[in-house]
């Protein structure tokens, strides 16, 4: 079967190197298709949770919103929608997923949503902050970073911190949700 299934790929990629199908050559110098799954190409992790629910009273067919995990259980909504239609959705993920967390639903149905969710941190900084957004990149000890896209030599050490949790060598962005609450993505790198 593995035989068959390398000539086939092999006959589907054609004698010119383009299209769909080429791809480089898996870690044993064969040519794969690039498929999770098939050719051992990993498919990354989206979501650290994942649920579905009914959500009557949401009017659109996406929302985007951020759980603090505050003791009043805020959500902060991208979208106009009504006081506390959201809740249904951050309920659902909330059982396999503590806040904080950035989550996505998406209307499968009339009330059917589905909802995705992501372990982030939250962070109070300093209303002079400017900008909206902070990249912070740090790889062999060489720090950068970006507000709002362009370079900044400001130090804001909380976000040295959560990066450094994660590792030596991390990327982090931050986006303001209030004058001086932030939300943080990091990845280890």
């Amino acid at each position: 079967m593995g035989e068959q299934f390398r000539r086939v790929g092999k006959a589907l990629m054609g004698s010119s190197a383009g299209g769909f199908l080429a791809t480089p050559p898996g870690f044993d110098g064969e040519p794969g298709l690039g498929i999770p799954g098939i050719s051992g190409v990993p498919r990354a992790r989206e979501w650290d949770a994942v649920d579905s629910t009914d959500a009557p009273d949401l009017r659109g067919d996406e929302v985007h919103f951020v759980a603090l995990g505050d003791a009043n259980r805020t959500l902060i909504v991208d979208e106009d929608e009504p006081d506390g239609s959201v809740a249904p959705l951050a309920d659902a993920i909330e059982e396999t997923l503590d806040p904080p967390y950035r989550a996505v639903g998406r209307r499968q149905s009339d009330a059917v949503w589905s909802v995705g969710a992501v372990r982030v941190d939250i962070v109070e900084l300093s209303g002079d902050v400017a900008g909206d957004s902070i990249e912070l990149t740090s790889v062999d000890g060489r720090r950068e970073l970006k507000m709002d896209g362009n370079d900044s030599t400001v130090d804001v050490p909380a976000l040295d911190e959560i990066g450094a949790r994660q590792s030596s060598d991390y990327a982090l962005r931050a986006e303001r949700l209030t004058d001086t609450t932030w939300v943080v993505d990091t990845d280890a790198l």
